[in-house]
């Protein structure tokens, strides 16, 4: 037994699978380190919302520019009553520079709106600040403004220039072949039959633009982000349908100079002077689950939500023949007045909630329980449903007694709070803006902005309204303070009676319900026909309504609305997603940039030259 070796294990050959097991042991090892950082990324934690620090990426500074957009000639007709439009042109800028977030909106810009032309003339500037040396391409939308029902988009234009430089020779009344791709189908049929019928009219629209370059902009280090320079315009948007909702009434004079009241409702909108500070950025607050999705729209929820509040923004901020508009070159004590003007001085005690767009516009309407009538959000709304502004909360004005002293020294009294001779309610509000002081907070639950910027803010608003004093109050650490002067304000509203009242400009007109807009239009159309044509502009209108009726067109006007809104989706979609160029844009040679942009260059014999694409030179 002793002698008995114990059995040794048998070596196995090595077999050709060994190689496999070894190379997915060590393929999954891999697989494992990619799964765990996977799941670290989508583990990270998504801002909560409110203040965010993101810096504006780096970039050299770039050039500021004036844009012109002069007129347009033989625009399609949208109204079959009036044959003509009320054209307006809404712009977009698109440059290569990157964004903090893709969320960030665009640069845009619109003109009022030209009554019953299709020839407008705008001459409206757009000047705007640190574009970059590698250009921007420009994309102009002409639309018809219908209140009563949707704005028929007539067209677009396009404006590519590939690069600025010192000597670029800029772009001098240039004229623009207005695309018929987008535009509605119904006021292009009415164009054609108008044209079939009248000799002398043309069927392609032009757009006349002018770019001029005034030079290098003064920004410091950093040149990353675009900013509007000006014209400092405002707008004033009043709406009856609100104004009924909320209470809000005007006087007015009746036949045969009866007293008279109508229900109106105001929103405002100011475009200040840019920059906007850059620290002021801010994200919407997901405090409820659901509202990740009402900004993104993603989820069905979410998406009723993003619609309803676009909708709303669009009624509350709605252009129609009662909008005013106006405009500053630059900041100045009457801007400060036309914004006390805005807001109606001391006045009733009014509390305003506002929003400052990242471009610096500045959106405001009256606030209080009876403005929260279906209003969902009321900052959202303003916003227009953006994910990132500048700065939201709630403001109001008081009027000084003493104009040289700051509002918060000791002994300085201030009405709506103390009453005094000098203003409202027993005489005019006094005309300089030292009289008073706006007490503006961040009051707002949706974005949230942080109080360690408010001083940021006092100094933009300084700036932008010369001679006006402004507090400014932290909603948190000020809250009992702002408490108070908030009760007072509303006291004073009590006091003094309900709703805003705002005087309309004498020869504007309101009309309570569409069909007497329609009979005015109706009036005005006969008035200008009195010169001996109407028969005959009579005529040519019962041939097109019946040519409509009979063709089909009559289908065409029933779907416009749906296509239109869908193909402004796809377009808003498309412009998003698609990088800032591509050759199917730019082309391969000037020769196919004249077909595509559709620039009327001063060539006459065929050749492709430099004339048919916008360079820099």
């Amino acid at each position: 037994m002793e002698n008995e070796k114990e059995p040794q294990p048998r070596h196995r050959k090595d077999h050709r699978t060994d190689a496999f097991a070894t190379k997915l042991v060590d393929k999954t090892a891999s697989w494992q380190h990619k799964a765990r950082k996977h799941a670290a990324k989508e583990e990270k934690p998504q801002p909560a919302g409110g203040f965010d620090n993101t810096p504006v990426p780096d970039a050299p500074p770039g050039y500021t520019i004036k844009i012109v957009f002069h007129r347009a000639q033989s625009l399609p007709m949208a109204d079959i009553n009036s044959l003509s439009s009320d054209p307006y042109v809404l712009a977009q800028l698109n440059v290569d520079l990157p964004t903090r977030h893709k969320q960030d909106p665009p640069m845009r810009f619109r003109t009022p709106t030209i009554r019953r032309s299709t020839n407008p003339v705008w001459n409206c500037e757009w000047i705007l600040a640190n574009v970059p040396s590698t250009g921007f391409k420009l994309k102009a939308r002409i639309y018809d403004e219908d209140p009563a029902d949707h704005d028929d988009r007539l067209g677009n234009v396009h404006v590519h220039v590939d690069s600025l430089h010192d000597n670029w020779a800029g772009i001098k009344e240039q004229y623009y072949k207005i695309k018929k791709r987008m535009g509605s189908k119904r006021a292009y049929f009415i164009r054609g039959c108008a044209a079939m019928l009248s000799h002398g009219l043309e069927m392609s629209g032009k757009l006349i633009i002018s770019v001029e370059l005034l030079g290098k902009t003064e920004v410091g280090s950093n040149g990353g982000r675009v900013w509007t320079v000006g014209p400092c315009a405002w707008s004033r948007h009043l709406s009856p349908m609100i104004g009924r909702l909320t209470g809000t009434k005007e006087p007015g004079q009746g036949k045969n100079g009866v007293k008279t009241e109508q229900y109106n409702f105001q929103a405002n909108q100011f475009q200040l002077a840019g920059p906007v500070p850059a620290p002021l950025y801010h994200r919407y607050v997901e405090f409820k689950p659901f509202i990740a999705g009402m900004f993104t729209g993603k989820s069905l929820r979410g998406w009723i939500l993003n619609r309803a509040l676009h909708h709303q923004h669009s009624r509350v901020y709605n252009y129609d023949r009662t909008t005013v508009y106006g405009f500053f070159p630059s900041p100045s004590k009457d801007m400060s007045l036309q914004f006390l003007n805005l807001v109606n001085f001391d006045r009733g005690g009014r509390i305003f909630t506002y929003v400052l767009t990242l471009d610096g516009l500045f959106r405001f309407t009256e606030t209080g329980k009876e403005f929260g009538i279906d209003m969902l959000s009321k900052h959202t709304m303003h916003s227009d449903v953006n994910i990132y502004v500048a700065f939201s909360g709630e403001f109001f004005v008081r009027r000084l007694k003493t104009p040289h002293r700051e509002p918060c020294e000791s002994g300085q009294e201030t009405h709506p709070a103390v009453e005094f001779d000098g203003g409202p309610p027993s005489s005019d509000p006094p005309s300089d803006p030292a009289y008073y002081a706006l007490y503006i907070d961040n009051d707002s639950g949706t974005y949230r902005p942080s109080a360690k910027l408010l001083p940021l803010l006092k100094e933009f608003f300084h700036k932008n309204f010369p001679g006006l004093k402004i507090v400014t109050l932290d909603c948190q650490a000020d809250e009992e303070k702002m408490g108070k002067l908030k009760k007072e304000q509303r006291e004073r509203k009590k006091a003094e009676g309900h709703g805003m009242v705002y005087m309309q400009d004498e020869g504007s007109s309101l009309s309570s319900s569409d069909e007497e807009e329609l009979d005015e239009r109706m009036r005005e159309y006969d008035e200008e026909d009195a010169d001996g044509s109407r028969r005959k502009k009579e005529k040519t209108k019962m041939k097109i309504k019946r040519e409509i009726k009979e063709s089909k067109v009559g289908g065409w006007m029933h779907g416009d609305r749906e296509r239109e809104n869908r193909e402004t989706r796809e377009d808003m979609q498309e412009e998003d997603r698609r990088p800032e160029s591509t050759d199917e844009e730019v082309g391969h040679s000037s020769g196919e940039l004249r077909q595509k942009d559709g620039v009327l260059g001063p060539t006459e014999n065929g050749a492709t030259g430099e004339s048919e694409k916008v360079e820099g030179r």
